[in-house]
């Protein structure tokens, strides 16, 4: 197991490579709350762990560094490739079109298995919620009764 000194080090250093600011990463042993996500090492296992007023919001769990990592990366690069978004946005277009290849595109630069990993899963996200360019037809579905 890595200690959470390590693991800092390697995450700032794999978040030099896409231009991430150390302050958007997550802290190691202690929360920050408020969202922000924390690291942690026990029991063998690695923690990412999301603290909202106190409380839990999210924690995942396991012994694989490459699940930390990815959990760590995904949130990070999926940040970046909404703010990107927003700065290039097109209208009437479904911002995940631009955000989502942005994110895979940072996520590459982390690692080609990380990369083709969060590819499957907006490949899920997708099926589910498929592209949808026309804001108006949304907005319609919406008034319906």
């Amino acid at each position: 197991m890595k200690t959470l000194h390590e693991i800092e080090k390697d995450v700032a250093a794999r978040a030099r490579r896409i231009g991430v600011s150390l302050h958007d990463l997550p802290t190691y042993g202690v929360s920050r709350d408020y969202g922000y996500p924390h690291v942690e090492v026990h029991d063998g296992l690695y923690h990412y762990v999301v603290v909202e007023r106190g409380q839990d919001i999210e924690r995942r769990s396991s012994a694989s560094y490459d699940d930390l990592l990815y959990w760590v990366f995904r949130s990070v690069t999926h940040r970046e490739a909404f703010f990107y978004e927003l700065n290039n946005r097109i209208k009437d277009q479904d911002c995940r079109r631009i955000a989502f290849p942005k994110q895979i595109e940072l996520m590459k630069q982390i690692g080609p298995a990380f990369a083709q990993r969060l590819e499957h899963e907006i490949a899920g996200i997708l099926r589910e919620a498929p592209y949808d360019d026309e804001p108006t037809r949304a907005l319609n579905r919406l008034r319906r009764p």
